[in-house]
Order: structure tokens, then C-alpha cells, then sequence
């Protein structure tokens, strides 16, 4: 019996080479060998195109992979060398030129470099919104190829049936974190996912024994179990053509993952500004045999085109590229006005949303429930922590497309109890742990998002995110750098801040890093009632959200609530009115609401206390209109000082109330160091009660 994690590197003897239509895919090759040449030679040196990769040397394996890809609920993860495959999925000529001169339209309308790409799925497979981080795209696809299954076993829906996803990436980028975690969730949960990987030998000048030992991955991975193996020559258009058709029907039959590693020659620098000095000249005369652009034509001519059809077919690229070219020259540049929409969702002028084209649920018309911003409150009152369960717990039920996943999330329900008893009651679908990578557990969400699901992810510390910093960052900007083609509405809960102790690691707060992400909405309750009622709405929301669960008030008295009822949803950028006053007014969230109240009590100061609940959006019109009111303004808040959300509240006011001041503006924060542990050291750190107390005095007898 032949172990099947040895690598498969002949031609299948079950290969059917006919079912390429062979004459499109030399018009694909030969027309995006072509508009390499035009960047390269004549609108680089024009400076029409300002960053240009091109994919000499790639093309043919790519556009054989791309003919296989014919299922319409297929999603490719790909990157910035992969315009042949976008090609053969329906990018038009025009586009692929017009988006690298950052021409209007096109796939970012201007915003984005023009070979990080994206396609909207419609009548065929969805390109996943590129990024221009190396390794960035696999997570993502490895989110889209779980959500096929969900969909299809879940939800019931056969349109999902045999439809699988694809990591398409070159050689140096399995290093990366991304390429790691989303194996280990491919293989271990035997994803509909294949990882396509070119190897050209060089990580821009970094060779790929530096990459990977050997210089092989396909080597290295042979004791991988679930993870079928496939190694080849991508110059060789009959045995990549068999290769990739086995290794996409492995995929297909639901036999689990694969990986593909097909060498292909690169004919041009890693972009337009690269000589490949570092190249020794026999390596180079080597790369230039290898062009399989001729081994293509050999292949095919005389059997499957005559040479004059060879020669037709190649007139006939000339002309539909160049008038694409043209085209593309003559489209306006984007409109400047225009270019800070799309952070967030939007409206049009009836009203109505402006719904992307893929991702989240609004393209689907999925609808939610009515909700209600006036709570219905139980009689007794319950703690934060619990407020969230019910609350979660009420969306799986009423929302079938909603996942909560994260480390500890299913039988142990979370390290802080958030998820308890939900995998039991909704399964393992639905609610499940996953392995130890942050950068897995967002880039699985971003991924589930576009597929159309509503991703709820577990981060069990805040600290514990920053491995995650790129998925995040990419996620936020998904819809503004589409141009609104693409939207990743996902929910992060990220517990944070001090408890019964501190420590640099479990405790650290620093909201203000996500309020400065762009695209992201960040809610920072302060007791159980607000909880429920953000939560909610950002489990109903079009667009990405940071919700902080701070560890102090997750079981806290003062944060304790009634259950306001299934039915509440509090708005984002609604600040809570805590205590009116005149003498001053105190801006704040999170655990320092409780500590500000108890500190005008301790004052005697006729302080007015604003809760932000939420920092993007916050609520500038409620802290204009009380400062207005009290002439003084102090902002207390447990991140650190410099660069905290306090200076972009103060800059505001100086801006918008300064002649309505009769004091200077307070900050009270933590000094600009780490949380400590020691608990005479945390008192000294987090402001306190006294400290408070002492600035609210200080203020109205300045």
C-alpha cells in the first residue's frame, strides 16, 4: 500500500489533459505576459505605473489552476504575484491595467496598489481581499474553507457542495506565521483547502534554503498527517496541468487538505525596481531557459493549434490588450472628495444601506430581529460576565450563520467563563476551541466574514493580540480598500485591564491602538446592562468590532445589572449620562466609571460623570454639551497617558469649547509604563479613588 504522504510528483495516470480548453489558455498567458511587458518596458519608465510586480515565469501553472477553479462558491487567498490567476477568474484586461496606474474603478478604485486585488464572486469563484503583507492571505482561506463546510453541513446548503478554497502563494512566505497556523487548521481539521505554492528560489533576493531547510516545504511536511503532498515542475504545461488537476480533485472529493509546490522560473525582479544583482549570470541564463511560455507553445503547436492559429491567437492578444490599454489611460483618476468614504458602512440618501458586494450578511438580505434601545429589566440584577453568556447564547439562537470560537471557548467555556455551556447546547459547529494562534483565530474570522457568517472571536487577553495585529489591521481596512466591494464584519471580544492583580501581560488595556485602526468600532462597557446592550448591536452590525470585557468588572458589584432583556440594543457613540452636575465634568469608561462616581461622593464635588461606553464612535456631542455647562473638564482613564484616548478628547474640546473653559483640561492615567504586579505597585500605577478625588478638587477650585 503506498503511503500517501509521499509527494506526488509524476503526471496522474488519471489525468485527462482534454478537459483544458488549451487555446484559452494561451490567450490568458500570452495576454498577461503581454501587459507584463507594457508595465515593464513603457508605463513604469512613464511613471504611469508606480509599483509593478509582474509574473514572467508564473503564469502558466496559474492559469491552469485557474481553470480548474469553476465552482462558484470557490475563494482564493491569494498575492501580489497572482494577476494570471485573477486573470483567468474573470479579471478584465482593462482592469489589470487601469488598477495599477490607480485609475478610477477597478478593484480599489485608486486606493491600493495595483496588484493586491480582490473579485467579488458572481457568476464564478470569489478572490478574497489581497493584502500587501506576506503570508496574510492563508488564514483568511483557511476561514473561507471552514465556512464552505459550515454552510454546506450546518446550514444545509448544497449550493456549497465540492466547492473548496485556495492558498496561492510563493515560496518565502512559508515562513510566515500565516502559513503555519492556517495548516495546522487545515490539516486538523481537514479543510477543503489547497495551498498552492510557487517556488521561484528567491524571497525577493533571500534564497528558499533560508526560507525553509532544504529548500523545499513538501520535503519537510511528508510526516504531516490529513495533508496530501504534491511536487512538480510549473514550467512543464502537461505535468503541472495533471498535477494541479489531481491535487484540486483531492480537494474537491472532501479527501482534506493539500499542498502544491510547482517550481517556476521568475524572469523579472521581485518588482519593477529590482536588477537581481544578486543573481549570478548562470542562474539567470538558467531562469531564461526555463520560460515556460515556449514550452507552452511546443506543447500545444502542432497538435492542439496550427502555427498560423498560434500567430492569429497572438495578433489577437495584441489587439484586445492594447485596447484595453487604451481604455484604461483614458479612465479619469479617482475623485479626491471620495476618498475618506468607506471606513464604515454607509448609507445612501433614502436611507437605505449601501451594501458591499461580498461579505457579512447584508449581501445575502439577511435581516435581524427588531431591537429596542429601552431595556426591560429582570428584577434582580446579575454580573457582567453572565450578562454576556445570556446575550451570546441569544444570538446563536436567533442568528443560524453566528460562530464563537477562540482558545478554551468550548468544553473548559472560556477562561473566564463567557462561553460556558454553549458548546453543549449549540455543538461543536458552532462554538469550538481552536488552536493556540491568535493570527489564526482573527484571519479565520476575516475569512468566515467574507464567506457571509457572523464570526464571534475569543482573544483571552488583550496582550494576547498582538500576534494578531496584521489580520487586524487588514480587517479594518477591507471595505475602504475595496471601495466597498468587500466588507468582514467580525466581533473580537478581548478581555483586558486589572484584576484582584496586575501584570504586564494580562492587564494591559491599550484601546486607544484599536480606536486608531482604521475601520474598527470599539465598545468599552462599564457594567452589565451596556454590555448586553453592545454586544448585541455589534453582533448585529456591518462592520468590524473591538469589544473589551475588562477583568475588574467582569464580576465586580458595581457592574452588576438586570438582564435588560433579548430584545435591547444600545447604539454605538451613545455616551451614559452617570451623574449630573454642574461644578465639572469627568470623561471616562470602563473600570474608572465606578471609581470616578466614588470619588465625587469622596470630593463633595458637584461632578457631572459621562460613560463613553463606546470609543469609535464616541459621543462628542454629549461631552460638548456638559463642558459647555460646567466650564471644566477631566478625562480619567486606565490606559497609558501619552497618546491615550484622553489627548484626543482634550484636542477636541481645546478645539470646539476653548473659550468656553475656565480651567485647563485633565488627564488622569497610568504613567507610561506596564501594569505591575505587585499590589502596593498597582495602586501607584492605576488611578485610584484618593487620586481622583484630589484632580476633581484641584479642577473646580482652580
Amino acid at each position: 500500500m503506498s503511503d500517501r504522504r509521499q509527494p506526488v510528483t509524476a503526471r496522474p495516470a488519471s489525468s485527462d489533459l482534454s478537459a483544458f480548453d488549451w487555446r484559452r489558455v494561451a490567450y490568458l498567458v500570452l495576454a498577461s505576459r503581454l501587459i507584463d511587458e507594457i508595465e515593464e518596458t513603457r508605463l513604469v519608465p512613464e511613471r504611469k505605473v508606480l509599483y509593478q510586480f509582474s509574473a514572467r515565469g508564473h503564469d502558466v501553472p496559474q492559469v491552469l489552476l485557474g481553470s480548474l477553479l469553476t465552482h462558484p462558491k470557490d475563494g482564493v487567498g491569494a498575492y501580489y504575484r497572482s494577476r494570471p490567476l485573477l486573470l483567468t477568474l474573470g479579471l478584465s484586461l482593462e482592469d489589470a491595467f487601469a488598477s495599477p496606474m490607480g485609475k478610477s474603478g477597478g478593484f480599489s478604485d485608486g486606493r491600493d496598489i495595483g496588484v493586491v486585488c480582490n473579485l467579488p464572486g458572481r457568476d464564478g469563484p470569489t478572490v478574497l481581499p489581497m493584502a500587501g503583507d506576506v503570508g496574510s492571505q492563508f488564514t483568511p482561506a483557511a476561514g473561507w474553507a471552514q465556512a464552505l463546510r459550515y454552510r454546506r453541513d450546518v446550514l444545509g446548503e448544497a449550493a456549497y457542495d465540492g466547492a473548496l478554497a485556495v492558498a496561492h502563494s510563493g515560496e518565502g512566505a512559508v515562513a510566515t506565521n500565516g502559513f503555519w497556523s492556517a495548516l495546522t487548521m487545515a490539516t486538523t481539521l481537514r479543510l477543503p483547502l489547497l495551498f498552492y505554492v510557487e517556488d521561484n528560489g528567491y524571497g525577493i533576493s533571500v534564497p528558499s534554503h533560508l526560507q525553509t531547510p532544504g529548500g523545499n516545504i513538501v520535503e519537510n511536511l511528508r510526516s504531516f498527517k490529513h495533508l496530501r503532498l504534491f511536487d512538480g515542475d510549473g514550467t512543464d504545461p502537461a505535468g503541472a496541468a495533471s498535477l494541479l488537476q489531481e491535487a484540486v480533485g483531492v480537494v474537491r472529493a472532501g479527501e482534506g487538505p493539500a499542498l502544491l509546490r510547482l517550481t517556476v522560473p521568475r524572469l523579472s525582479g521581485h518588482s519593477g525596481q529590482d536588477n537581481q544583482a544578486y543573481k549570478p549570470p548562470e542562474r539567470l541564463e538558467a531562469e531564461r531557459a526555463a520560460d515556460p511560455l515556449p514550452k507552452l507553445r511546443a506543447f500545444l503547436v502542432p497538435d492542439h493549434l496550427s502555427p498560423d492559429a498560434w500567430d492569429a491567437l497572438e495578433a489577437e492578444v495584441r489587439r484586445d490588450v492594447e485596447a484595453a490599454l487604451e481604455a484604461a489611460l483614458a479612465r479619469p483618476d479617482p475623485d479626491p472628495a471620495a476618498v475618506t468614504r468607506y471606513v464604515f458602512a454607509e448609507t445612501k440618501p433614502d436611507g437605505t444601506l449601501d451594501v458591499q458586494q461580498a461579505g457579512g450578511l447584508a449581501p445575502e438580505g439577511v435581516a435581524f430581529p427588531e431591537g429596542t434601545d429601552r431595556p426591560d429589566p429582570e428584577p434582580s440584577r446579575t454580573n457582567m460576565i453572565t450578562a454576556i453568556r445570556r446575550t451570546l447564547e441569544h444570538e446563536l439562537r436567533v442568528n443560524p450563520r453566528l460562530l464563537i470560537f477562540g482558545e478554551d471557548v468550548g468544553p473548559k467555556g472560556g477562561v473566564h467563563t463567557a462561553t460556558m455551556g454553549l458548546q453543549e447546547a449549540f455543538g461543536e459547529a458552532r462554538v469550538f476551541d481552536t488552536s493556540l494562534s491568535e493570527e489564526g483565530i482573527v484571519g479565520r474570522a476575516v475569512g468566515m466574514a467574507l464567506a457571509g457568517l457572523m464570526p464571534v472571536a475569543e482573544i483571552q487577553f488583550r496582550k494576547y493580540a498582538d500576534p494578531a495585529t496584521e489580520q487586524l489591521n487588514n480587517c479594518g481596512t477591507i471595505r475602504w480598500r475595496t471601495a466597498n466591494r468587500f466588507a468582514a464584519p467580525i466581533v473580537v471580544r478581548m478581555p483586558g485591564g486589572f484584576a484582584k492583580v496586575g501584570d504586564p501581560w494580562h492587564s494591559v488595556t491599550d484601546e486607544v491602538r484599536f480606536v486608531h485602526a482604521v475601520g474598527w468600532q470599539v465598545a468599552f462597557p462599564s457594567n452589565a446592562e451596556d454590555a448586553v446592550g453592545l454586544l448585541r448591536a455589534a453582533m448585529r452590525s456591518h462592520n468590524p468590532t473591538i469589544f473589551f470585557e475588562h477583568r475588574l468588572l467582569l464580576d465586580h458589584p458595581s457592574a452588576r445589572r438586570p438582564y435588560p432583556g433579548d430584545d435591547y440594543v444600545l447604539p454605538f457613540g451613545r455616551a451614559r449620562l452617570v451623574r449630573s452636575g454642574a461644578a465639572l465634568t469627568v470623561v471616562t469608561w470602563g473600570a474608572m466609571v465606578d471609581r470616578c462616581e466614588r470619588a465625587a461622593r469622596a470630593a463633595g464635588v458637584d461632578a457631572e460623570i459621562l460613560d463613553l461606553r463606546t470609543l469609535r464612535p464616541w459621543d462628542r456631542d454629549a461631552v460638548l454639551a456638559s463642558v459647555r455647562k460646567t466650564k471644566r473638564c477631566l478625562v480619567v482613564h486606565e490606559d497609558a497617558l501619552t497618546a491615550g484616548f484622553g489627548a484626543e478628547i482634550a484636542a477636541t474640546l481645546v478645539r470646539e469649547a476653548f473659550f468656553d473653559l475656565d480651567a485647563p483640561i485633565e488627564r488622569l492615567a497610568v504613567p507610561d509604563i506596564p501594569i505591575p504586579y505587585n499590589l502596593g505597585l498597582l495602586a501607584a500605577t492605576v488611578p485610584g479613588v484618593d487620586q481622583i478625588a484630589e484632580k476633581m478638587h484641584d479642577l473646580v477650585t482652580f
